[in-house]
């Protein structure tokens, strides 16, 4: 493991808004606000994709033009923002035409990978299952994935030199919602108190979508501000939220 000053040199780190930075012309895109992270090594020119949807070309063309090369992609959960599919009467292109164009590991919690699978259309042969913990090299930058159940069962969250990017788990105001399919407040209670509990307050938070004034902020300030840090017990927890 290098430390946090190496790390800071070599990280390639970008946070793109759907939409905005790319996918200008798709009005769900607009509609969603998602965000697509890229992380690489800039040393090695290796480099991931977060969730990448709406406009793989592009989000493929935008690492090109930064000099990375795509190794893998890191996919939150199996939502069709996330990863592609169909939603709300809308196609949209994600990992499946990803893999038409590069082929790259698809790395999921094992619990998501059969909610991918029907989501996308994508077979189990591009896709490696992980369990909570494990860790997947970029370069030389080491990226950990911690299972964070709740708003799917398989939702995951990456940390990676003192950032947390969250997907739909956390928010900088409120966190995924837990009424959809494969859901489970009880599970999100348990991820936000105690899976997330050891993540230090000066991480940085990115969350899966701009739903708030800012892109980011740490982890102190979310666990200071965002309500879902007030209840004390899953009684308190499920009583606020109506579950």
């Amino acid at each position: 493991m290098m430390s946090n000053g190496a790390a800071d040199d070599r990280l390639y780190f970008r946070q793109l808004l759907s939409g905005r930075d790319f996918a200008r012309d798709d009005q769900m895109a607009k509609q969603m606000v998602n965000f697509v992270y890229l992380i690489g090594d800039r040393s090695t020119g290796e480099a991931v994709i977060v969730d990448p949807a709406y406009a793989v070309q592009e989000l493929l063309d935008t690492l090109e033009a930064d000099g990375m090369a795509l190794t893998g992609v890191l996919a939150t959960h199996y939502h069709p923002d996330h990863v592609g599919g169909q939603m709300a009467g809308w196609s949209l292109e994600g990992i499946s035409a990803l893999l038409d164009r590069v082929q790259v590991p698809i790395h999921l919690q094992k619990e998501e990978l059969p909610w991918v699978e029907r989501t996308t259309g994508v077979g189990e042969a591009d896709l490696v299952g992980h369990d909570s913990g494990d860790v997947v090299k970029v370069g030389a930058l080491e990226v950990e994935l911690i299972h964070t159940p709740g708003h799917t069962p398989g939702s995951q969250c990456f940390l990676v030199d003192g950032r947390l990017v969250a997907g739909d788990t956390l928010f900088l105001e409120g966190c995924g919602r837990t009424d959809l399919p494969g859901a489970d407040p009880v599970a999100m209670y348990e991820s936000l108190h105690t899976r997330l509990a050891r993540v230090p307050d000066d991480t940085v938070l990115f969350p899966g979508h701009l739903y708030s004034q800012d892109p980011s902020q740490s982890m102190g300030d979310t666990r200071r501000w965002n309500y879902v840090f007030r209840p004390r017990s899953v009684e308190e927890w499920l009583a606020m939220f109506g579950a």
